[in-house]
Order: structure tokens, then C-alpha cells, then sequence
């Protein structure tokens, strides 16, 4: 789907910026007011985990859901290609909810940024948890007709 490709260069593009807010704090491009406060959330050492800037897994995350993304991927009839690509969105959201989590409890502010990959992160969740029975479905159909025909 073209949708979640798109959705995967934006989610790098924030990431990718972000990133680059963590080893420049002066790049920040954030308005601060209440609960919202950027800075406060890029540079807590919150936002590293296990020495890595938490932007790396981001982009980690953002290349595979493209990779997986691509319209090939989409086509694929191996149904293992669909069961990647529902692991890495559900990794993806069980990520934004430990971040989301850390964000609201830990930090106690919100950063903007974060939150556009959150939802970002959501929506592909969304289309692809919506999107996978009926591509497994279709893959078992035409896996079932390739043994069919081999075995005829």
C-alpha cells in the first residue's frame, strides 16, 4: 500500500530529525508550553536506551516497515512476508506504548515530535492489523492452488 510507504518516509523524516536534535539540542524547532516541552523529553537520558539515542530505533524501525511496505511486499504471496510485516507494526506500537508511558510518568512532559511518530506509528498498526487476514487468506488460496496443480 502506497499509504504505508508514505507513512514510512515521514515517520524517517521525524526520526532522522529528531536524531539529530539529540546530538544537537540547538536545532530544536518546539514550542514549550504546559506539558509540552521537547527539549525536556530529546535530551532526558530517558532518551537513550542502552547507550542508543531512541531516534536509531526509530529509524530501524521506519527502514523494515518500508521495506516490508514496498508494493512488491504487499503482493508477496508468502505469508511470511505478512506475518513480518503485523510483528513489526505490533513492536512498533508496544514501542510508542513504553515511550508514551515514559513520556506521561517518567519525564512528565510531551514533545510534539514523539508524538507525530506515535501516531504515525498507530495508523500503520492500523492498516496493517486491518490489512493482514485477508492477505493470509489470500496466500493460503494461492499457496493451496500451487499444491493443487503440482500435485494434479
Amino acid at each position: 500500500m502506497v499509504s504505508t510507504l508514505a507513512l514510512c518516509a515521514i515517520g524517517m523524516a521525524v526520526s532522522v530529525y529528531t536524531l539529530s536534535v539529540h546530538y544537537e539540542p540547538g536545532a530544536l524547532i518546539c514550542a514549550s508550553a504546559g506539558g509540552i516541552d521537547c527539549r525536556a523529553v530529546l535530551t532526558s537520558s530517558e532518551s537513550v536506551i542502552f547507550g542508543v539515542p531512541v531516534p536509531y530505533f526509530g529509524i530501524l524501525f521506519f527502514l523494515a516497515m518500508g521495506a516490508l511496505s514496498l508494493p512488491l511486499a504487499w503482493q508477496s504471496v508468502s505469508s511470511r512476508v505478512h506475518w513480518a510485516r503485523l510483528a513489526m507494526a505490533t513492536s512498533g506500537i508496544g514501542m510508542v506504548m513504553y515511550l508514551l508511558y515514559t513520556e506521561l510518568f517518567t519525564v512528565k512532559k510531551i514533545c510534539l515530535w514523539c508524538t507525530s511518530v506515535h501516531v504515525i506509528t498507530f495508523v500503520l498498526f492500523i492498516v496493517v492489523v486491518t490489512n493482514t487476514p485477508t492477505l493470509l487468506a489470500r496466500s493460503r488460496k494461492i499457496q493451496q492452488g500451487l499444491s493443487d496443480l503440482v500435485n494434479t
